[in-house]
């Protein structure tokens, strides 16, 4: 399901640039550098899976292209999955890889399946992991049974040499009812 282009893409927004800030506990979701899904795996109480929604080669979005220092229109891998707590639907999770870089790179996205790839980006001590960077995210780039309106996203880049992986993660509303935290 290749996504829409906006005619107001979301600005993605530094923790210093948020104004107003989100309550604290929020912000220690959105910000939060460790693992999301060693989080959830804790906040399910080991009640987490990785449902993969689609993935393969298609043309980036601009924000994206813009973010791992492409040209726009260049051709990436994309998956999107939910990540689940009890078989909810928590967080939903886009990330994507130029095809140029990923090529050659000893990465294989297309072998992950059900397993996270935060997993696999936190355990290789070769990425490092750029700044954090959230927005309201735009509901016409959601799934179809996800779609709602003001979803807090979030989004880093893991860079390994030429290796750029730009991870977005959703945090869908039963998240927070399950984190017991007013959004």
């Amino acid at each position: 399901m290749p996504h829409t282009a906006l005619a107001h893409p979301p600005r993605w927004l530094t923790a210093g640039q948020l104004h107003p800030a989100p309550a604290a506990a929020v912000r220690d979701w959105l910000f939060n550098e460790d693992s999301l899904t060693r989080r959830l795996t804790a906040l399910s109480n080991q009640g987490f899976s990785v449902t993969p929604l689609q993935e393969g080669w298609q043309p980036l979005r601009r924000d994206e292209c813009s973010a791992l220092g492409v040209a726009p229109g260049c051709q990436g891998w994309v998956r999107e999955v939910y990540l689940r707590g009890h078989g909810q639907p928590w967080v939903f999770a886009r990330s994507v890889a130029a095809r140029s870089a990923l090529q050659g790179s000893g990465l294989n996205l297309a072998e992950l399946g059900s397993r996270s790839l935060g997993e696999l980006l936190f355990s290789d001590r070769a990425f490092d992991r750029g700044a954090m960077q959230v927005c309201r995210y735009p509901s016409a780039w959601l799934p179809t049974e996800a779609c709602a309106e003001r979803l807090w996203g979030r989004r880093s880049c893991f860079s390994r040499g030429e290796l750029g992986v730009l991870v977005a993660e959703v945090f869908l509303p039963a998240f927070w009812v399950a984190a017991g935290i007013e959004p």
